[in-house]
């Protein structure tokens, strides 16, 4: 008897869960309709802050608040990709991080390897949404187990199209844009190694030739460091959110922010909601036209 009691108040707690969820997706969508009125950003890039102040606060371990964190992230997600926004990029560890402690390093190395695993399982919201991933930054740097789940996370779910989630790791805008001028050297080195003149063949020679075939030829261009730069598929971010308050840009995506909403709401990242989001795209809809009008000029 005591079995089918604790049956029935299951089943009745689960009835009630999935009919709250179904009521609050039923809220947001009318939400997200009346919003779609105004202009809706293409790209919104969060630097997810305040992790570790979260775990202070609340005399948690430092793990916990990450975990927490992961979780907002997955809400965050969701929403912006049910409003319409389908580029969302996150800085999630920079290259100066590996300065913290070695311990607190070893485990983000961890969570990141275990979390990015569970984005590729079938029920996750990469799936649920057709999300492509990409690994934005030096991903050398990474130890070989996170280095190869990034990979294979980029490999899946290349064929997705209907969103884009990009994670900025071991990233700085700084080594972004060294990586970029390198790599616009390199090609157009390659290219002219192809179509040297014949009887070419020392290096002095051909560096001097080289460097007679004209600016066109020789220079490095603000198109060549564009295409490649490690966000040359992605659309420049119409809103860059800080969270915890903080204003400063701590080396990311300085390039690509010149004509974009910066927001700081002094909300921790794991305390980062739906209403935070709602502010955030009716801020950009109030500023829109003069960010518009700094385009065009």
């Amino acid at each position: 008897m005591m079995v089918l009691v604790n049956m029935d108040n299951r089943s009745s707690k689960s009835a009630i869960s999935t009919l709250y969820e179904s009521i609050c997706g039923f809220l947001r969508m009318c939400l997200f309709r009346v919003l779609a009125f105004g202009s809706i950003p293409e790209h919104i890039a969060f630097i997810m802050d305040g992790n570790r102040r979260f775990s202070r606060s609340r005399n948690l371990n430092g793990g916990v608040s990450h975990r927490v964190g992961f979780l907002a992230l997955v809400s965050i997600l969701q929403h912006c990709y049910e409003l319409g926004v389908k580029y969302v990029t996150v800085y999630a560890f920079s290259i100066d991080n590996f300065n913290r402690s070695a311990d607190e390093v070893e485990s983000i190395m961890d969570l990141m390897q275990e979390k990015i695993e569970k984005l590729l399982k079938e029920e996750s919201i990469v799936n649920k949404y057709g999300i492509k991933i990409n690994f934005f930054g030096n991903l050398n740097l990474l130890n070989e187990p996170v280095r190869r789940a990034a990979e294979r996370a980029m490999v899946v779910t290349a064929g997705n199209t209907r969103a884009v989630l990009s994670i900025c790791v071991a990233y700085t805008c700084t080594d972004e844009i060294v990586h970029a001028v390198q790599e616009s050297c390199h090609k157009k080195w390659a290219r002219f190694q192809e179509e040297k003149p014949n009887g070419l063949d020392n290096d002095d020679d051909m560096i001097e030739c080289f460097g007679k075939n004209g600016l066109e030829e020789s220079e490095i261009t603000v198109v060549d460091l564009e295409r490649n730069m490690y966000t040359a598929e992605c659309p420049d971010p119409d809103i860059l959110v800080r969270t915890s308050g903080e204003t400063r840009l701590s080396n990311f995506l300085l390039w690509q922010t010149t004509c974009c909403q910066l927001l700081s709401p002094s909300a921790l990242w794991p305390e980062i909601s739906l209403r935070h989001l709602v502010w955030m795209i009716l801020e950009y809809q109030r500023v829109r036209p003069y960010l518009e009008k700094k385009k065009r000029l």
